[in-house]
């Protein structure tokens, strides 16, 4: 590794009086080891892609991705199918990829954890949906992307609580949405094993990558993991309110013996959601990817192999 470039999200996670710090620890660890370092705050999404679509066209080595789940978001959607690895230095809210792989919270750790860290290629997942100019568009994910109750959360999550109060503010809207929020059947079809379509009624659907999540919720889709080539599907079949915080506790002390009525598992690498015939107000079923509003359904979420590299520490 001889040249890379280091992105931050200066609005990202809960430890926003430490950015400047914790970055320049980060740099301090990469210059330490004679590499050619430039660092770029980004100012939005949007930049972020941008940045690091430019660092692939540059020739760097890899791109040092400082924030949270949201931070890699962006960071995927520029070096998406190049061969440029990238390191996340955890500096968010939930850092739950960062849970996954192994790699420290510290930032310091985490760049030292890099610079000896094995490059491995990894499949995306891809989401195809309507955004709320009534467009057609499409992101890459990493973590997880969700469509009905979850991404409606995102919706109504107060950015400024998130900012204050981290993962206190997720739980606390959760909770509230869970006791008020009327929840909107919508259908998920997806191939069955046999290869016929199978569909599905569902309030909320979660397309899961990862195995661990970190802190309260552990492990929220038994038997999804990043090395597997396609994901692992929650499907919520139930507005029964008791059964998903049934679910959501068992997940929190990674039960995978779990068996909630009305909440089944599967493995996809392919799912299309929309609005039931009965009920078309497709406005008000929204679709996130980590942990980002996206827009609403007609969604389709799938699979992309070897599409990208990442950084993971050796055990």
């Amino acid at each position: 590794m001889r040249k890379v470039v280091l992105l931050y999200n200066p609005l990202s996670g809960g430890r926003r009086r430490h950015r400047q710090r914790d970055v320049q620890a980060v740099l301090s660890v990469l210059k330490a080891a004679h590499i050619e370092v430039s660092v770029s705050a980004t100012s939005s999404a949007l930049d972020t892609g941008i940045r690091s679509q430019a660092a692939v066209a540059s020739g760097c080595d890899a791109v040092f991705a400082c924030g949270g789940d949201g931070t890699m978001h962006d960071v995927l959607q520029g070096v998406f199918g190049s061969f440029m690895a990238v390191a996340m230095i955890p500096m968010g809210t939930a850092n739950a990829l960062a849970h996954d792989l192994g790699i420290p919270l510290s930032p310091a750790s985490a760049a030292r954890a890099a610079l000896s860290a094995e490059a491995r290629r990894f499949a995306v997942g891809r989401v195809s949906y309507q955004d709320f100019s009534g467009s057609q568009a499409s992101r890459y994910f990493t973590v997880a992307a969700g469509v009905g109750l979850d991404a409606h959360l995102f919706h109504e999550l107060n950015k400024m609580a998130k900012e204050k109060m981290g993962m206190l503010a997720y739980y606390a809207k959760a909770t509230q949405i869970w006791l008020t929020q009327e929840m909107q059947f919508f259908e998920a079809e997806f191939p069955a094993p046999g290869g016929e379509a199978r569909r599905e009624h569902v309030t909320q659907l979660l397309a899961v990558r990862i195995t661990q999540f970190g802190g309260l919720l552990r492990e929220l889709a038994p038997g999804a993991a990043l090395s597997r080539n396609d994901m692992r599907l929650v499907l919520f079949k139930t507005s029964r309110r008791l059964r998903y915080l049934s679910y959501v506790l068992q997940g929190s002390f990674a039960r995978r013996d779990r068996n909630v009525p009305g909440i089944e598992l599967a493995f996809s690498q392919r799912v299309l959601c929309r609005a039931r015939a009965t009920e078309p107000d497709a406005a008000k079923i929204y679709v996130e990817a980590d942990g980002e509003l996206l827009g609403t359904v007609p969604a389709e979420l799938s699979i992309i192999p070897n599409a990208f590299t990442l950084l993971v520490p050796r055990k």
